[in-house]
């Protein structure tokens, strides 16, 4: 298992970053676009404006008076950056840049970045479940969707069930209600399904509003989560130690950090074998 976990951008993130983008570019004509990316490279939005920009679970949707979408994943290097516009320069790492007279988007090591007209959105976002920070929030139709998924961890982490649940608030929502994340959602009652999904709504929703992600309550860097990123180390319950394994199917298997005293055993890809903390030196454990 690697020392260091690297955690792509979460549903919270990404809104927050669709709000930064809304507040600095709606209502604004475009004074220049570039956008870095095979296909779309010639397309010029210069003197379209920005009607909105909002997220869709991870993804983000900035809508233009031209009819056309600007949308932009991150996956888990990408960062949209704001600067002054007089000032603002793109560089090797710049996917898209797009300036306002005030204002200039610096869409940096996107992981994803289309066009398409905002009528057909449907083709790049439409197979997200309902949006756990969205206005077509659905608990209920996201609980019954976990039971397409053979295990709670891998359900939580589809996007198709529910959007914007990453590797750090799977595991912690996981840790929180108790819940080995191996366990398969179909033998788990409606009840806890639906308390697992509200579980995760109210950690994102908090989250949303920091720039610092807490589910502990505590921000200071190492006390901000209960079982994410901290694998070789005691468990904040129960003094036991928390540990990470794979989870998901062949070819998209994620991370999950879990408990397993307080969580129900080892995961079953869990070869038990000691676990150094994450970016501990071997010879310093």
């Amino acid at each position: 298992m690697a020392n260091a976990e690297r955690t792509m951008p979460e549903g919270d993130t990404v809104w927050r970053t669709a709000q930064r983008l809304n507040q600095a570019f709606a209502g604004e004509p475009l004074i220049r676009t570039d956008l870095r990316w095979p296909g779309i490279s010639t397309l010029d939005f210069t003197g379209d404006t920005t009607l909105e920009v909002i997220s869709r679970g991870k993804h983000l949707l900035h809508r233009l008076d031209s009819g056309h979408t600007v949308h932009s994943h991150l996956r888990m290097e990408g960062q949209w950056l704001i600067a002054d516009a007089a000032t603002a320069r793109p560089d090797a790492q710049t996917r898209a840049f797009l300036s306002t007279a005030r204002w200039a988007g610096l869409g940096q090591r996107l992981g994803m970045l289309d066009v398409v007209r905002t009528d057909a959105e449907h083709t790049l976002v439409g197979h997200l479940g309902p949006d756990v920070l969205g206005a077509d929030w659905d608990p209920a139709l996201a609980a019954a969707n976990l039971t397409r998924n053979p295990t709670i961890g891998a359900a939580l982490l589809d996007q198709a069930n529910l959007a914007g649940v990453g590797t750090l608030y799977a595991a912690e929502t996981l840790f929180m209600e108790r819940l080995h994340p191996w366990t398969p959602p179909a033998e788990l009652p409606g009840p806890v399904r639906l308390a697992v999904v509200n579980r995760a709504h109210r950690l994102l929703g908090r989250g949303r509003q920091h720039a610092v992600q807490s589910t502990t309550g505590r921000r200071r860097r190492g006390e901000n989560t209960w079982v994410h990123g901290r694998s070789g180390l005691p468990c904040r319950r129960c003094g036991g130690t928390v540990r990470v394994a794979m989870i998901g199917p062949p070819t998209r298997e994620r991370t999950m950090f879990y408990c397993p005293t307080c969580q129900g055993g080892l995961a079953p890809t869990d070869d038990g074998r000691p676990q150094r903390p994450l970016g501990a030196s071997p010879r310093r454990y």
